[in-house]
């Protein structure tokens, strides 16, 4: 079966946030028939994989699928953290941003991403 790569943005929205040295972003599916897509590719291997050189430490995540949403846990994230750090975002809050660039296959039988 054939698949299209999509930008994750095209089938989901996002949201971080911080605590100290750790980063999160939640990641919410538009339609739920996408959720269980996005539950098989977006491992916290391939958010590692997109964040490297971005988090130093590891990378949890977290289901809700009540809510069709994982949530991603990254520690050693922030360069010490809002207070400890120079870096222009401290808080992290263009992640969601740039993990909602990640590229995913979506299968020829999957439905459409919404348009708007």
């Amino acid at each position: 079966m054939s698949s299209k790569m999509v930008p994750l943005r095209a089938l989901a929205h996002a949201r971080a946030g911080d605590k100290n040295n750790t980063s999160n972003i939640a990641v919410f599916a538009y339609d739920p028939a996408h959720y269980k897509l996005l539950e098989a590719q977006l491992t916290p291997q391939a958010v590692a994989a997109h964040m490297a050189g971005l988090v130093q430490g590891s990378v949890k995540r977290y289901a809700v699928p009540q809510l069709q949403a994982l949530n991603f846990v990254m520690e050693t994230a922030l360069e010490g953290g809002v207070n400890g750090s120079l870096n222009l975002d401290g808080h992290g809050k263009s992640w969601s941003s740039f993990l909602l660039g990640l590229e995913i296959a979506l299968p020829a039988d999957a439905p459409p991403p919404p348009k708007g």
